[in-house]
This record gives C-alpha cells, structure tokens and sequence, in this order.
C-alpha cells in the first residue's frame, strides 16, 4: 500500500499502537496546536495527546470496533486515519471516518488522500457501503473530502469550541456511498 516511493500506508494492530505511542501523541498534538478542529482545544498536552490514543483508541481498535490506518514516510509515522465500524445493528452497512491526520510537516504530498482512498477500501472490504464524518465549516479538510466524492448533507451551527478560540464554529456532516 504506497503513497509514493517514500511514504507508506499499513494498518497498525492494538499491540503495536503502545510501541508507537510516542509517534502518535506527536502526530495528534502537532495537529492540534496547527490549529485543527479535531476534538481538542488548547491547552492541549502531550500527555493529553497520549491519553487519547491509549484511552480511546487502543480500547476500540483492540475491542475490533474500529481500524488504526498509518502513513510512515521516512520510517516516521507522518499521518492516521482511523474507521470505525462499531454502528448498531440496523447500520451493518455504514462506517465513520475519524481523525484524519497528516502532520503539518507533511502536508500536500497526496497523503491525506491516499489514507482516504485505503481507507475506503477497507471499509469495502467489510461490507460497509456508506461512510459519514464531520469536518469543521470551512476548514482545510472540508473542500479535501468535497474532492474525494464525500457529499455536504447539511451545516450544524455552534458545534464545537474553536481549538484556541473562545467561539463555537459550525461543522459540515458529509457522505459518501462506496
């Protein structure tokens, strides 16, 4: 699963999400203070970083409820994407698509892109037909899923506090049927 010649796309399994703790919490709080609406607001810690990926993460992805997808570029983790599949039983059919993240170091090389398209693939591949997300109004990541073939189906005003803000921002739910 390549992204280009340097960069490339492999799941990371529950056992192996503490080995790379460090890489992670890196990636998500380099995210964070780059400013994006990911969950978190300022001030947002290294350990805070750390606390998501092994009291949120690994518990799903271990409880075979959600997949961790990594970029390595330079034998270094430079971005995640992760599916989760853990829907109620009248949706077997739908996944949603969390925190997509290319650290800021890494941006505009494709591989945002491709973590999406592998993870589109994956989400086929477990019979999963429609995904959903949620991407701040306006941000960065919103005109990327417009790109990618994911759909507005409406804006949610006053959503979610800013990351370093004190003001609420609206966030765009969106689709895509595989």
């Amino acid at each position: 699963m390549g992204i280009d010649t340097q960069a490339t796309l492999s799941l990371l399994p529950a056992d192996q999400i503490a080995c790379h703790l460090g890489e992670l919490a890196a990636l998500l709080h380099a995210c964070v203070r780059d400013g994006a609406s990911i969950g978190f607001v300022q001030p947002f810690t290294a350990g805070d970083s750390e606390a998501f990926w092994t009291g949120n993460v690994l518990p799903a992805v271990r409880g075979g409820a959600r997949l961790l997808l990594v970029a390595r570029q330079g034998g270094r983790i430079a971005g995640s994407v992760q599916l989760d599949y853990d829907t109620p039983p009248n949706q077997p059919h739908r996944a949603e698509v969390r925190k997509l993240l290319v650290h800021p170091d890494h941006r505009r090389q494709g591989i945002a892109q491709a973590l999406m398209a592998e993870l589109e693939r994956l989400a086929r591949q477990r019979g999963r037909s429609l995904l959903t997300l949620d991407t701040r109004t306006g941000d960065k990541a919103e005109p990327l899923y417009a790109s990618l073939g994911y759909v507005a189906a409406g804006v949610i005003p006053g959503y979610c506090r800013a990351p370093s803000e004190d003001r609420l921002d609206p966030t765009t739910i969106m689709y895509k049927a595989l």
